[in-house]
């Protein structure tokens, strides 16, 4: 049987070390596979897995007391991070400890440190983060980069994201040829900034080499919608959107229960309509689509939330796991030199066309 080693940080999250074990007993629990190497307090992380000695059995635990604050600056988690839980995790990857890491600690100093340990893939200008969003298709998920690891993004840098993105998709979703589109102000061919136009004929020469299906621009609507598996667009652009989209769930899911509290018929509906709602609950609960994970690197990294639970932390795992299993950062290297080229002999054609 095949063993998959993840690599945890136990420190970064916001609901403490009792999180971060109860998600890595859940996915031991569903999975014989798996395999944990968890960074941390020793003397937080020993009392907590003895109580659970199965998972004890297959976790070795590094000792670290050195821990990244969640407010610490990327530049600072750079100069003082060495040894830190979070340091010594995305190390185990570099060293060929673990074939995946995952943290629930601060985004820039975990993308900074990535960077550094694991260093970019040939042919990568600027990495990306992907998330999961909810959507109509048949897996209940699309994915969309980039949720803020670059503000900015060229139009080469929109080819790369289309082709990590699908790479990502056909790994994680199972999607042979996953359809891919740019986000824009409009479907219309003629809108959107001349990066985005540029973008456009780029990712439609690499179709075939890349094994996607660029289907064109694509709107905010079409976020969780059934056209699209990849949805492509600068950073500055799509962590607006992920905010956006967790403050209306937020503010839909608070007035949904003050209309259910509002008076005793209320109370009384809620109370006939619980199985309908606990259903989409589950549907929507951003705990099962949990995990960012950062593209363009040497090495699988999974950035779960920080405020996630049990639930939420076992469900990043999962995804690392996944990802690992299927060798995945190996693939997308490969998908990335080849787009790459193709990339370029597309620009090479475009300009000699030009010269004509």
């Amino acid at each position: 049987m095949r063993q998959t080693v993840i690599s945890i940080d136990a420190m970064g999250g916001d609901a403490g070390v009792a999180a971060i074990i109860g998600g890595m007993a859940k996915s031991a629990r569903k999975n014989s596979e798996i395999r944990f190497i968890v960074h941390g307090a020793a003397d937080q992380i020993t009392p907590l897995l003895q109580k659970k000695p199965d998972l004890a059995r297959i976790t070795v635990i590094r000792d670290s007391d050195k821990v990244i604050a969640m407010d610490e600056k990327p530049s600072r988690a750079l100069r003082s991070g060495k040894g830190s839980s979070m340091w010594n995790t995305v190390e185990s990857v570099r060293d060929g400890e673990a074939m995946a890491a995952v943290s629930c600690g601060n985004t820039g100093a975990l993308m900074a440190i990535s960077m550094l340990r694991l260093r970019k893939m040939p042919g990568v200008s600027r990495p990306a983060i992907a998330v999961l969003w909810p959507s109509r298709n048949e897996s209940g998920k699309n994915i969309i980069l980039d949720m803020g690891a670059d503000i900015r993004a060229d139009a080469n840098d929109l080819l790369q994201y289309a082709i990590m993105g699908a790479s990502y998709a056909r790994n994680a979703l199972g999607l042979k040829r996953p359809r891919i589109g740019l986000l824009n102000v409009g479907v219309e061919e003629t809108k959107g900034r001349p990066e985005i136009q540029e973008a456009a004929g780029l990712v439609a020469s690499v179709q075939d080499s890349a094994d996607l299906d660029y289907i064109g621009f694509v709107e905010g609507s079409d976020l969780p919608s059934d056209r699209v598996d990849v949805i492509v667009t600068d950073g500055f652009t799509g962590n607006v959107a992920l905010k956006a989209s967790e403050g209306t769930a937020k503010l839909f899911g608070d007035w949904l229960r003050e209309a259910f509290n509002h008076s005793f018929l209320a109370r009384l509906t809620g109370l006939l309509a619980l199985r309908s709602l606990k259903r989409l609950k589950k549907r929507v609960d951003p705990r099962r689509f949990n995990g960012g994970v950062f593209l363009g690197l040497n090495g699988t990294v999974v950035k779960s939330h920080g405020g996630a639970d049990a639930i939420g932390v076992s469900a990043a795992i999962k995804l690392a796991f996944t990802l690992a299993h299927n060798d995945f950062a190996e693939k997308l290297a490969a998908r990335v030199a080849s787009g790459v080229e193709a990339s370029q002999d597309a620009l090479r054609e475009a300009s000699e066309k030009d010269g004509e």
